[in-house]
């Protein structure tokens, strides 16, 4: 099945739903090697070094430093990598309530990572984001 293109549908069918673990974010210096122990969500290479989202307890557990306490909404809808304006539109709304956002898309859905303060009001946002566009 092709993920969803179009904007309106994607808003309308998004669905956000909050995973129950809070994640942080991690860095491994670019010439190290990534700890054998670690199990990340996401990991990404970047010039500077590797970024690994893991969980809370795991960082901790492991002496690793982090940033960003943060919680994972995932919004259910099967997007589309090529749609146009879903996340420009979803961070946009998140913006207006000064709510900050890391977003990761995957190959089925797209995923927000919200400070963990603020994932309850984020989900609301999204929610009433959604239900507005079901009753237009």
């Amino acid at each position: 099945m092709a993920g969803e293109l179009n904007l309106e549908a994607l808003l309308r069918d998004m669905r956000p739903e909050m995973q129950e673990s809070v994640f942080v974010f991690c860095t491994v210096e670019a010439d190290k090697e990534m700890p054998t122990a670690v199990k990340p969500l996401l990991a990404f290479r970047e010039q500077e070094g590797m970024t690994l989202v893991v969980r809370l307890e795991e960082a901790e557990n492991l002496g690793l430093r982090y940033q960003f306490v943060s919680r994972l909404i995932t919004l259910t809808v099967h997007s589309s990598l090529e749609a146009v304006g879903f996340l420009a539109a979803i961070t946009t709304r998140l913006s207006e309530a000064g709510i900050s956002v890391n977003a990761v898309s995957a190959f089925h859905h797209d995923h927000l990572f919200v400070p963990r303060h603020r994932a309850d009001e984020a989900l609301s946002l999204l929610q009433a984001m959604s239900s507005a566009v079901r009753s237009s």
